[in-house]
């Protein structure tokens, strides 16, 4: 393997679980010790990882791969998820799009509908700015760059004003034991505020989210109604059936 495609990839995994053992990464990736001191001390001095004993951890609020390095990951499996979450929408639904990378290819497949939608993704919000048959109301708050989001801790007096029908969400991973996870708490705030408010919750994530737990936890597995992923291990889908969770496989 390619070191910056391995040097890609060991980041990923530091972020997905906040922190890591080098003895953890030596096992995940097949390599000396030698060899993953040097990957990590090439990641810390880029700023956003720092060494912890016996390993390394991501470094404050730099939990986050930005935005473009996620979009650009298992962009087939997100726009199969999002087309598949896409044919949930009807003309007259008042529905959140949570920001995140697969949430945002939902753009292309409701375009033509009429719609009112809520939301903290940035991203959506400029793709959306073509279509006068989609009402756009921003969350607000602080301009989160790496994952081109509005974060706020006081969102929640604002997303209980609306009548959200649906809500489609994102998460960094998931657990049957943590639930569904992300990586930055104000963001989770308003996200434990949607899927509480919201009608009925789709959770869009593609097959590499499962089995992992980022820093907070906004929901539990069993609060969603509909579990939208490209590939889905054979525990969850037992899971979802015992808890009337509808699965939607889009690769089979």
């Amino acid at each position: 393997m390619l070191k910056t495609k391995r040097l890609d990839l060991i980041e990923e995994y530091i972020v997905e679980r906040g922190s890591v053992s080098l003895d953890e990464l030596v096992e995940k990736f097949k390599v000396s010790k030698n060899t993953i001191r040097r990957d990590v001390n090439d990641l810390i001095e880029g700023g956003n990882f720092k060494k912890v004993y016996g390993g390394v951890s991501v470094d404050k609020s730099a939990s986050t791969v930005p935005s473009v390095d996620r979009q650009i990951r298992n962009h087939k499996q997100k726009q199969s998820i999002a087309k598949a979450a896409a044919e949930f929408v009807q003309d007259g639904d008042i529905i959140f799009i949570d920001s995140g990378t697969t949430t945002v290819e939902m753009v292309e497949f409701i375009k033509e509908k009429e719609l009112t939608v809520i939301t903290n993704n940035v991203d959506f919000i400029i793709m959306a700015l073509p279509y006068n048959n989609l009402s756009v109301f921003s969350t607000g708050g602080m301009l989160e760059r790496k994952k081109n989001s509005f974060t706020s801790a006081e969102n929640d007096e604002l997303i209980t004003s609306y009548n959200i029908t649906k809500a489609f969400i994102a998460s960094t991973g998931i657990t049957i034991k943590n639930g569904v996870t992300n990586a930055l708490p104000l963001e989770s705030g308003l996200k434990s505020t949607v899927v509480r408010e919201s009608a009925e919750n789709f959770l869009l994530v593609d097959s590499s989210k499962f089995d992992k737990a980022a820093l907070t936890t906004y929901c539990q597995l069993n609060e969603i109604n509909y579990l939208i992923s490209d590939s889905i291990p054979e525990k969850y889908v037992r899971y979802a059936k015992e808890n009337n969770i509808e699965v939607v496989i889009t690769e089979k």
